[in-house]
Order: C-alpha cells, then structure tokens, then sequence
C-alpha cells in the first residue's frame, strides 16, 4: 500500500522548513535540508536520536520498509508537536554530506 497524497498534504500543511522528497513509491522527509524519516503506508516514522528519545518515549519503533533501520512511529497529527520534534530532530543530526559536481 503506497501513502495517499491528500494524507501527506494533510500531515505536513503548515509546517515550517519542513520538504517531502518521493522515493522507491513512497516518501522521504526534509527539515532544513537533513533527512529526519520518512512517510510509508500512511504512517510517520522519524530516526531514532536523542531528540526523537526525548520526546516519544514510549512509542513503537519498526522497520518503514523490509531491510531498514528501524524509526519511530509516530502517531501524533499535533502541528505544534510535529514541528518542534522535525526540528529537534534535524538539529541534531549532522549536515549533509557535499556532492561531487560531475562536468
């Protein structure tokens, strides 16, 4: 089952820096330009940091897909809550790595 459109346009309305990628049928998801997870079937998963620790201690972690690390589920439609933990999460996660240029 790939995620529906109007659930990702749902999900991520208002949030601030935050950008959706599509990859291999489903979604990766961008805040200030760092990956912090992904949307697959439906569902949110975040990386597991210690931000994301902090703040859904608790809540289920799985697999988004077969043969990846496991990711926070996380449940939560909360805008305030969901900006604030991309936020966080993003913050503590290293900038990405600069690409070759090809000519």
């Amino acid at each position: 089952m790939a995620t529906d459109k109007a659930f990702l346009e749902e999900l991520l309305a208002g949030l601030e820096n935050v950008r959706v990628h599509p990859m291999m049928g489903e979604y990766v998801l961008y805040c200030n330009e760092k990956s912090v997870g992904c949307v697959c079937d439906n569902t949110l998963f975040v990386k597991i940091t210690p931000a994301s620790d902090a703040r859904l201690k608790g809540a289920p972690s799985l697999p988004p897909y077969l043969g990846a690390k496991p990711r926070y589920v996380v449940a939560s439609r909360d805008r305030a809550f969901l900006q604030e933990l991309l936020s966080a999460v993003a913050d503590g996660l290293p900038a990405p790595k600069k690409r070759n240029e090809r000519a």
